[in-house]
């Protein structure tokens, strides 16, 4: 029985053509356990999934590789080989048989990788602009390889890689996908002027640093439609040295742009968090707020929320649905616990990237 609490989280959704039963998303979580070598989903990731699923919720995955050269953390699963998609198959069979929905992220690390994961070469982005920051990698966290800058006839082979990898996700039978857009890597990289100091078409103005997320989107939708598409954005983040010197006017320009789309939603990632970290305790969600006033679709609301303060985001109107990291790792039945207001287990951080069962498929449900 939904508590008085919860009404606004528990109310159906339509989601493109997805007919919702509650607003608790869980988020993307990198997780570092796939197989290796081979970035290959397996049985103890269905598992995990499998878990974390509840009939007529959302489920995002973590974020995956498009290609080897996108590569930037060890352990991290891909979507470039057959292995791969079959890895992927049981996971989304997975899913569906507890009446879940799964849409895969789309990722390209950009800069924020090291030559030991992405097949030997310099990592690529729009500009040779190092940040001072780690890789995770086969012997470790290691500082990142120095990038270098996109040549302009490399740029459209990086887009049809995303348009191959949303064409492998369909094969491994996905819901829909999301193109991460967000926290310092290859597409926010072209977004926002700290990274970004191209002087051709994909540099400078707005439009023109927009233009590689356009582009992209419009590959992935090709081949999935708008209403089986999301973006996830960071308007104001700055983790993996990111830093922007107009915020509101680039995710306003980028929010009025992803309309032309009729995208299934758009993913907002508050500023007050950086990577899993809260960094500004106490600060009201801003993003979702001011995406709301320009987006014409749902809006998916994230980074640091607790069950009272999604409730209120949904019940203001500035988002339809609230994404939540932290605590869906540790509470696998996190939606019947929102809305039966039981006790959350803790989260244990120090497990978040390791590479086995321990803090991955044996948090308890409430029992």
């Amino acid at each position: 029985m939904t508590t008085a609490t919860t009404q606004a989280l528990f109310s159906p959704l339509q989601l493109g053509p997805f007919s919702l039963k509650h607003r608790i998303v869980m988020a993307p979580l990198t997780r570092s356990r796939s197989t290796e070598p081979g970035q290959i989903p397996n049985d103890l990731m269905a598992e995990y999934y499998s878990q974390r699923a509840s009939d007529g919720g959302l489920i995002i995955t973590e974020a995956t590789s498009i290609s080897l050269n996108a590569r930037g953390w060890y352990g991290a699963p891909g979507i470039f080989t057959d292995q791969q998609v079959e890895g992927w198959k049981k996971i989304v069979d997975a899913v569906h048989a507890k009446g879940g929905l799964l849409f895969l992220q789309l990722w390209h690390t950009g800069r924020a990788s090291h030559s030991s994961v992405n097949g030997g070469g310099a990592p690529v982005a729009p500009s040779a602009i190092p940040f001072e920051g780690v890789a995770s990698t086969p012997t470790g966290w290691l500082p990142t390889t120095p990038p270098r800058a996109l040549n302009l006839d490399e740029i459209p082979l990086i887009v049809e890689d995303y348009r191959h990898a949303a064409q492998r996700a369909k094969a491994a039978g996905f819901d829909g996908v999301e193109l991460h857009a967000a926290n310092g890597y290859l597409v926010d990289q072209f977004l926002q002027d700290g990274s970004n100091h191209r002087t051709d078409q994909y540099g400078g103005s707005i439009e023109n640093r927009s233009r590689f997320l356009l582009e992209v989107v419009e590959a992935i939708t090709s081949v999935w439609g708008g209403d089986r598409t999301g973006v996830r954005i960071g308007p104001g983040g700055s983790f993996n040295g990111m830093s922007n010197s107009d915020t509101e006017a680039l995710f306003t320009y980028v929010a009025q742009q992803l309309n032309r789309f009729d995208l299934a939603y758009l993913h907002v990632l508050e500023p007050r968090v950086k990577g899993n970290i809260v960094i500004n305790e106490g600060q009201k969600p801003i993003a979702a707020a001011q995406i709301r006033k320009i987006f014409n679709n749902k809006i998916i609301a994230a980074g640091g929320f607790e069950p009272d303060s999604a409730e209120q985001i949904v019940e203001s109107g500035d988002a339809d649905l609230v994404a939540f990291g932290r605590h869906f790792i540790a509470n696998p039945d996190l939606p019947k616990r929102i809305q039966q207001s039981l006790p959350l287990n803790p989260y244990q951080r120090d497990t978040f990237y390791t590479f086995d069962a321990l803090g991955y498929t044996d948090y308890p449900l409430y029992e």
